[in-house]
């Protein structure tokens, strides 16, 4: 199973087409977003995915009311950190801040998805994958990121553009 990981769109929508578009061309089963999305339109962008949409708010993401009417409208499935999932015999949890949730490293996890700062994380801690693509709502072209997680290799790959 192919997961589609972003995190931290800010409300860039030059890059949230860009990335509805990676994804798509992916063949992702499934998309993750670990927050920030900032403002509901972006959610309405994600609409365009070919995948259904999983994830968790950020501390960016203050107008929550606008943003839940936008997640359920498109049938999006959003909440707070740590969002635990179970995918493909695989345990997964989802947050925002990693040093929020010392807790989950060490807490039998097979894959810890994250965001917040921005940089990219792609590494094993104990027997847990710790992934965050780093960067995607930056300006600079060819730096910006997502990643695809494939849970049956339980490994993650980084998409440039």
């Amino acid at each position: 199973m192919r997961i589609g990981v972003m995190s931290d769109t800010h409300d860039n929508a030059r890059n949230v087409r860009r990335i509805v578009e990676l994804l798509n061309r992916a063949r992702v089963e499934r998309v993750i977003h670990t927050g920030d999305i900032t403002r509901p339109a972006t959610l309405e962008l994600l609409g365009g995915l070919e995948a259904p949409l999983f994830g968790v708010f950020g501390n960016n993401d203050v107008d929550r009311a606008g943003l839940d009417e936008a997640a359920r409208t498109q049938g999006f499935q959003f909440g707070e950190s740590p969002l635990r999932l179970e995918w493909h015999r695989r345990r997964l949890a989802v947050v925002h801040d990693p040093e929020a949730h010392p807790e989950l490293l060490g807490g039998g996890l097979d894959v810890l998805v994250h965001g917040h700062h921005h940089r990219r994380v792609n590494e094993r801690r104990g027997g847990t994958l710790v992934f965050n693509p780093g960067e995607c709502a930056g300006m600079l072209r060819g730096r910006n990121a997502v990643g695809v997680l494939d849970l049956e290799k339980l490994d993650a790959e980084v998409l440039l553009f």
